[in-house]
């Protein structure tokens, strides 16, 4: 059995895991910019202090710097910052003593200024340093102002902006998950209620639903509707089937009791030979009514659960007929078949096929009239359909007829017969996608059953 899930939370999931699995790329892309906006920011703090110092070196002649840009070093960036100045000839101005070194810079500089990482104090540190031509004190030469700042300063600068981006795409993520979750329940609101009013209805309502419902639960009301029609439709024709088979089979079993009664009666032999004759021919048209209650009964509520083969059309009337021709041809009636040589093809069930033969032949004999002499059986092909015909010379039948001769227990004309034999050939081709019509002829009647040749 399928286990039971809860659509609103299969919804909320499917928005929800993408903007999860979106979330990722972006937290790495926000933590790469912070590293490279912290980079930036602190490049550009070393900077402003390198020309700060080399401004003050240059106005003071090599004396102390102003307490502007030493408050501009002990700022810069959030983070110390560490500085040393030589004057022209190498001379030592100010800053720390030893500042550090590296054989191989980042960059060979541009104007003057070169970046690159080095080890200071054991701790590994961005550098900058900056070359300009000053004079001091009547010496001109070149003075070297070198600032470097903690690289570990930098990445806690860095990791501080990305967990400020983490948390605020935390709270959105938080914050579409509330929205979506309260959106989605009560976006399904209208098919609960849905559901509700469903399980309140009685077993017996089976009336269409009428609710209004959002446009995706349009097409679920639509089946359900169909359904229900469907579902009252076969319900009352089994209601009706069961009424005109109760009434149908009430004749037959009077007339076996009344027969049985008047055998058990009868005066003499002969008499009781004649009327176990007519009991046996009461019994056997019962048998055959209940026959065709249940071939009807099969055909219109269980024939789709039934498989059908590919077999020779030509080949089964020639058995059906064969079968049949005693019964026909013992009541003085000629009896004729024509059929081609060569196979004719379909796919059908080929009992029920067969049972609509027999019905047809049976129709004509019982509906012919004393008139009846003879009955053609014709088998053809063309146009994709296999069709049977079946002739009779008896009192006939017009198209105009079509709608009694092929009701349920209705008869064009009083006789001997059930109703149900012509109503069994049209379910038959129904059921094969195929028709059965009267055809129009000036004498007796020609009925003609065409089913869908074998693809």
């Amino acid at each position: 059995m399928t286990p039971r899930f809860s659509l609103r939370l299969r919804l909320f999931l499917l928005v929800l895991c993408p903007l999860i699995l979106m979330t990722l790329p972006l937290g790495v892309w926000r933590y790469m910019v912070a590293q490279e906006t912290a980079e930036e920011l602190f490049d550009r703090g070393l900077l402003s202090a390198a020309l700060a110092i080399s401004r003050d070196v240059t106005v003071s002649d090599g004396d102390a710097l102003l307490p502007s840009t030493r408050d501009l070093i002990r700022d810069a960036s959030g983070g110390e910052v560490f500085y040393h100045a030589t004057g022209p000839g190498g001379s030592y101005v100010t800053g720390y003593a030893y500042p550090p070194t590296t054989t191989a810079p980042s960059n060979d500089g541009i104007n003057g200024q070169q970046f690159y990482e080095a080890t200071y104090r054991s701790e590994p540190v961005r550098v900058m340093r900056i070359t300009e031509r000053v004079s001091i004190q009547g010496m001109s030469g070149d003075t070297i102002i070198t600032v470097w700042q903690r690289i570990a300063d930098r990445t806690a600068f860095a990791n501080q902006l990305a967990i400020r981006a983490a948390i605020l795409i935390g709270a959105l993520l938080i914050s579409v998950a509330l929205v979506v979750w309260f959106g989605v329940r009560r976006g399904l609101a209208p098919l609960i209620e849905l559901e509700d009013a469903i399980d309140r209805r009685s077993p017996d309502d089976l009336s269409q639903i009428k609710r209004h419902v959002p446009i995706e639960a349009q097409g679920i009301v639509k089946t359900l509707n169909r359904l229900f029609e469907q579902l009252e439709y076969n319900i009352n024709a089994h209601q009706v089937f069961i009424s005109d088979a109760a009434h149908q089979l009430r004749n037959p079993a009077a007339a076996v009791q009344s027969m049985a009664q008047a055998l058990r009666d009868a005066p003499s032999e002969a008499d009781r030979d004649i009327r176990l004759r007519e009991l046996e021919a009461a019994a056997r048209e019962s048998v055959r009514i209940s026959e065709q209650l249940l071939s009807l009964d099969r055909l219109q509520h269980g024939a789709q659960g039934r498989e059908h083969e590919t077999f020779d059309l030509c080949a089964l009337t020639r058995e059906v007929c064969t079968d049949m021709a005693q019964d026909v041809l013992g009541r003085g009636i000629d009896f004729g078949l024509e059929a081609p040589d060569q196979a004719i093809e379909i796919t059908a069930d080929r009992f029920y096929v067969s049972e609509a033969l027999k019905n047809l032949i049976d129709n004509a004999m019982k509906h012919g009239g004393a008139a009846l002499s003879s009955i053609q059986v014709d088998v053809a092909s063309g146009d994709g359909t296999a069709s049977i015909t079946v002739r009779d010379d008896g009192v006939g039948l017009t198209p105009a007829q079509s709608d009694q001769a092929f009701g349920r227990f209705s008869q064009v004309a009083p006789s001997d017969g059930s109703g149900l034999g012509l109503a069994i050939v049209a379910s038959v081709a129904e059921q094969h996608g195929g028709e059965v019509s009267i055809d129009p002829v000036e004498a007796g009647a020609s009925l003609s059953l065409k089913l869908p040749l074998a693809t």
